[in-house]
């Protein structure tokens, strides 16, 4: 027990000047609204690609294992490396994932009065973005993302509306990005702003057309007091029409709008806004408090105001690694609410 205590009692130390990479590893109960309960292995990594150079933030990577109750599993690992004095980045993620899953159909109206229904998703996931500085904060570069989901068991397959259970997609695209913020995982304070563009060649893929999607990102961080930020988040997602079902915005999840069952309500586009408070209370120790919308809707020109949902909610953060949290978040909304249990800050 004491070997374990001081194991976590130094865990937020940075050595990553002495290491070659810093990991800590962690294992315990999980939970979010989609997955139920389930137990999780955890390991998060700092390093520095040029430990000569004291000014570039740390790059960071996490590997996660995680298996629930209900026959969830997921595998995968995550990262931002950034190298050459910060002049170059890689931000990526590989994951694998078996997942039992409610579904409602597509579209606000489906998701509020449709009848629950189950499925087995089996999704395969590759993202890699590279992003090269121009000037000061401005970065450009490139994207590359393949995804293979499959979908079994449905037992409303009508929800489908006659689509297939079975998509492979790989998207190429271009990204800018104006960043000026402290640290990936945890900013204290800066402004990030993206716009990603992704299109997705007939040819690399089963979804009988070409394809594109546009993502934008806007957030901002300040310190307001001592240990408390403010982070505010806007992010919206915009797909072609016909886009197949796995391809289409999700909302709900650990990141944005939680609380809700990621998916329940799920159509072509999608924008959320959040505002977080962050307070650190006792050493190691913080909370913080949110609220935010989020809206699904088939196209802008058939944006209804109405269909807006509203979230809220709690958390509480420990430092496992030096200004990395893991994070306790209770969020609330329009009949529903839910626990979520992850690493790193929501955004």
């Amino acid at each position: 027990m004491r070997r374990i205590i001081r194991y976590f009692g130094n865990s937020n130390v940075d050595r990553t000047f002495e290491k070659k990479i810093d990991f800590s590893f962690a294992g315990g109960p999980s939970y979010s609204k989609n997955t139920s309960l389930g137990i999780g292995l955890l390991a998060a990594g700092l390093y520095r690609v040029d430990r000569t150079d004291s000014v570039t933030v740390p790059s960071d990577v996490s590997l996660f294992v995680n298996a629930s109750i209900t026959g969830y599993y997921a595998v995968g690992v995550s990262g931002n490396t950034l190298f050459d004095r910060g002049n170059q980045r890689v931000f990526y993620t590989l994951m694998f994932s078996s997942a039992p899953t409610s579904f409602w159909g597509i579209g606000y109206d489906a998701g509020r009065y449709n009848p629950e229904s189950t499925f087995s998703e089996k999704r395969y996931t590759i993202e890699a973005n590279y992003l090269h500085r121009v000037v000061s904060k401005l970065y450009v570069g490139g994207v590359f993302s393949f995804d293979y989901v499959r979908g079994l068991k449905f037992t409303q397959p009508a929800y489908l509306n006659g689509e297939k259970e079975r998509y492979t997609a790989t998207g190429i695209g271009a990204i800018v990005e104006f960043d000026s913020r402290d640290f990936i995982p945890n900013p204290y304070r800066g402004v990030y702003v993206s716009l990603k563009e992704q299109f997705f060649p007939k040819g690399l893929g089963n979804c009988g057309k070409s394809l594109w999607r546009t993502t934008f990102t806007a957030d901002y961080y300040q310190r307001l007091w001592k240990g408390g930020i403010l982070a505010t988040d806007l992010y919206a997602i915009f797909n072609s029409e016909g886009t197949p079902w796995p391809m289409l915005a999700r909302m709900g999840g650990s990141q944005r709008m939680r609380g809700y069952y990621q998916g329940r309500y799920t159509d072509n586009d999608m924008i959320t806004f959040q505002m977080e408070l962050r307070q650190r209370i006792w050493r190691r120790i913080g909370c913080t408090v949110w609220g935010g919308a989020g809206n699904v809707f088939p196209s802008i020109e058939r944006f209804d105001w109405s269909h807006t949902l509203p979230n809220y909610g709690v958390g509480l953060r420990w430092e496992f690694k030096k200004q990395v949290n893991v994070r306790i978040d209770y969020g609330m909304g329009k009949n529903t609410s839910g626990f979520m249990l992850n690493i790193n800050e929501a955004f």
